[in-house]
């Protein structure tokens, strides 16, 4: 855990990873705090309107008796089992109780239909899947679509015949694989990151540092993000459960300011991770939240209008960090500690080695691509059954996340997707600068900024905007975003073409697909 320190430099000379040789998930969130303090509150469950605080104790005889179910349907270390549910407490149940028997977990996200389920069973060659009651009615209708699949288990309808006293979780390796989470496909077919139970410790340093050194007494973790994601699983869930904080379950149909108010509020919750898209959502409603101590957010830069609007917001800076599902939360704020300068999304975690590479690997002091040395215990095994994928990953002994960057004193400037960055008469530019920019203008709800091909400046700068309520698209305001970039960023960056939509695409996590982006605009290009 880290400790408070009175400078970053100071803290990362105090840290040192503390990995046992053996080491299982399951254990640390769940049993551990069942037998020291067994009354302790584990998650505060929100999902049926009223609040009900669920005990470790709790926790750990709903898992032992799963992990014993499946136990006796033949699941077996290794083997793996699917989790197609939203936040409850049988969900976090059903992970550790996978872990316990040392099978593999794979989060599903219930928004999830037959194609991306299908891709995802398949590839990972199922054996079993635990739903709730509106997952069974999807999942039920491809089962002779997955042959590899012979269980599905719906907990809050099972009858558990095993006695599960005395049940004796699986001796697990720190670096046995425990999760096979799939990335979000939005660069091709989603692939699948397999996840070893260290890789819950190596999240640990970012986490606390994103919420200004948790735990602290009183904190209370809740996000809207489903717990399929990385964002959710392993970024709240999980590490709350392993510092024995109250995690708060509480389903969302539909995200809303007024939802997060009242989950807020009934669930007593201090610390909040809001993804990008949540935060562009609440500041459009005009909300404003008291009581929280800290808000971590993750997934694409914010920009200096959203810190800002936070501040007044939350009363507080919002951290940002960095990482993907490969490698996660390598990089953060933590405004207790240090400023961040604007479009940084902080300094990197202790523990870890990020570095900006060039093309033969080796540092460099320009813009290059954002890089993570091979060691870091979040990092993960490999990508499930693909060694190419896995292969292609790494450059000698760095991660290559796939983004572009720069580091300037220290903090890590994110400049694009690898894929994104625009080529436009001799100038690279990133398209997520000019993005915050255009968000900074009153007329814009949301945007996304790619490269046009174009035969004289190989491309040109092109953004699609979704106008707020109030804004007409035309002429007249086209010219006011173009200047306001110009004078804002450089004249080279500013967009020579404003198209407006109604909606941007944009994948179930709430990034924007800037394939489909780029592909619109090659479309276009080639028929002009």
């Amino acid at each position: 855990m880290l400790h408070p320190a009175t400078s970053y430099d100071a803290l990362c000379e105090s840290f040192v990873w503390d990995i046992p040789e053996r080491y299982n998930i399951g254990v640390d969130v769940c049993d551990k705090w069942a037998a020291i303090d067994p009354d302790r509150t584990a998650i505060i469950d929100l999902t049926e309107g009223a609040r009900a605080d669920v005990s470790f104790a709790v926790l750990q005889y709903l898992s032992d008796h799963l992990a014993q179910h499946l136990r006796a349907k033949g699941i077996c270390a290794g083997d793996r089992v699917g989790v197609f549910r939203t936040q409850s407490v049988w969900t976090a149940a059903a992970h550790i109780a996978i872990w316990k028997l040392g099978a593999i977990s794979v989060p599903l996200f219930t928004l999830f239909r037959a194609g991306a389920l299908l891709s995802r069973l398949n590839d990972a060659g199922a054996k079993a899947i635990v739903v709730d009651e509106g997952a069974l009615q999807i999942i039920t209708p491809l089962l002779d679509q997955l042959p590899a699949m012979e269980h599905v288990i719906c907990p809050e309808t099972t009858t558990f015949d095993q006695d599960a006293t005395g049940f004796k979780p699986q001796d697990t390796s720190a670096d046995d694989p425990a999760i096979l989470i799939y990335t979000s496909g939005t660069t091709g077919a989603p692939k699948g990151a397999l996840l070893a139970h260290r890789t819950l410790l190596g999240h640990l340093p970012g986490v606390e540092l994103s919420h200004d050194f948790l735990p602290k007494d009183g904190d209370c973790l809740w996000t809207p993000a489903d717990w399929a994601w990385i964002g959710g699983l392993l970024d709240v869930l999980m590490p709350g459960l392993h510092h024995g904080i109250p995690v708060v379950a509480a389903r969302m149909q539909k995200f809303s300011a007024a939802g997060c108010q009242k989950t807020i509020a009934d669930g007593g919750v201090r610390n909040v991770f809001f993804p990008p898209t949540a935060l562009k959502m609440l500041k459009q409603e005009g909300v404003h939240i008291s009581g929280l101590r800290t808000v971590a957010s993750g997934g694409e830069p914010l920009g200096s209008a959203l810190i800002s609007w936070g501040k007044a917001a939350f009363g507080l800076t919002i951290n940002e960090f960095y990482g993907q599902t490969e490698c996660n939360m390598v990089v953060s704020s933590c405004a207790e500690l240090f400023t961040s300068p604007t479009g940084c999304a902080g300094r990197v975690v202790p523990g870890h080695d990020v570095a900006v590479i060039d093309e033969n690997g080796l540092p460099t002091g320009c813009e290059g691509d954002i890089a993570v040395g091979r060691g870091s215990p979040v990092m993960m095994l490999e990508y499930w059954q693909n060694p190419t994928a896995t292969a292609e990953k790494f450059r000698g002994n760095w991660l290559v996340t796939g983004d572009r960057g720069i580091i300037e004193d220290g903090f890590i400037r994110f400049v694009g997707r690898q894929d994104d960055v625009i080529t436009s008469a001799g100038y690279r530019i990133g398209p997520s600068a000019i993005e915050n920019c255009l968000l900074a203008h009153a007329a814009v709800a949301a945007v996304a900024v790619v490269g046009k091909p174009d035969p004289k400046r190989t491309e040109i700068v092109k953004a699609y905007v979704k106008l707020n309520d109030g804004f007409a698209p035309g002429d007249a305001l086209v010219k006011e975003l173009q200047s306001h970039v110009a004078g804002s960023l450089a004249a080279h960056e500013y967009p020579r073409e404003v198209a407006f939509v109604d909606a941007l695409p944009m994948t179930v996590t709430g990034k924007i697909i800037r394939k489909e982006l780029k592909a619109r605009a090659c479309a276009e290009a080639g028929a002009e």
